[in-house]
């Protein structure tokens, strides 16, 4: 069976949930059959970081659907099916959006495309470089990066790719994304093999609700590679409350800046909050503290 759908979207800021744009592609036997795509008003301010990224402003949005207006569409078009994007950002932002308006979260069945292609070529992308871009590059996949129903066609189309060279088909997939990448895994310092995330590396930065040795611990259970600095292997970056006093008078730690300027230079690196990694992990933390409480801050 190769019938399911692909996904992507955009976001205002670093809050996964401030969705602005959203992109689907319907695949229907090994064929896209439909798309859709809209601008959605997050209700949010944007930061022209991630306006750079995308080019969407409050502008382009001010008369567009709230996500709750688009609510019942996004239902009619993916209730109860296999819902692939690419790493687990439209997931998460998904999941607080729907949250943040109490609304039903998506009845679908994900599916990550970058973990697909981590094991339908584990020798490209067994350990890095799975970013969506590099991928579609290297199937000669033409697309427009950072426009949501382009992401989301490129997603589809790299499923695709791997099915073909698999012989796999999408409940095939769904099985097999749940196993290690390796056929005879070892243990590693870099996190456990048997976890979701095992092949993510990941760099905490600011003061987090926890104690950061146990958010380390947390992130390599789930199979995460945690490291102390932001480098071209990174793909996750969690940033916690920053205290203004130790920024030298910029407005993110040198690790969000470093993250941003390899982002801009075609990396997918993830930049979550400390209650995007939360939902990733599926571990409920306590609030992070304020500014004025950050007596053990570390960049």
């Amino acid at each position: 069976m190769l019938t399911f759908n692909s996904i992507d979207v955009e976001t205002a800021n670093a809050d996964r949930a401030s969705i602005c744009q959203i992109g689907i592609v319907h695949v229907r036997d090994g064929e896209i059959e439909d798309q859709w795509q809209t601008l959605i008003n997050p209700e949010d301010w944007f930061d022209p970081w991630n306006v750079s990224i995308h080019g969407i402003d409050e502008n382009d949005v001010r008369n567009s659907p709230t996500l709750p207006e688009v609510r019942d569409e996004l239902r009619h078009r993916l209730r109860e099916s296999v819902l692939v994007s690419h790493t687990s950002f439209d997931r998460v932002a998904f999941e607080r959006a729907m949250t943040r308006y109490d609304l039903e979260q998506l009845q679908v069945t994900w599916l990550d495309s970058a973990r697909i292609a981590r094991r339908a070529w584990p020798d490209i992308y067994g350990r890095q470089g799975w970013g969506l871009k590099n991928i579609a590059k290297n199937l000669s996949i033409s697309f427009q990066h950072h426009d949501a129903l382009e992401d989301a066609r490129a997603a589809a189309e790299i499923v695709l790719h791997a099915c073909a060279v698999s012989e796999t088909d999408i409940e095939g997939w769904l099985q097999r994304v749940d196993r290690p990448i390796g056929s005879t895994p070892t243990a590693r310092r870099e996190g456990n093999v048997e976890g979701a995330l095992y092949g993510e590396t990941i760099v905490f930065t600011g003061a987090l609700g926890i104690p950061r040795r146990e958010a380390s611990d947390l992130a390599a259970t789930t199979g995460c590679n945690v490291v102390p600095n932001v480098t071209k292997k990174v793909s996750i970056l969690v940033v916690g409350t920053q205290d203004r006093k130790k920024l030298n008078g910029y407005k993110k730690s040198s690790k969000h800046r470093k993250a941003e300027a390899l982002i801009e230079k075609g990396m997918d690196i993830q930049i979550l909050s400390e209650s995007d990694f939360s939902k990733l992990i599926g571990v409920d933390l306590p609030n992070p503290p304020n500014e004025r409480s950050q007596s053990s801050f570390r960049e």
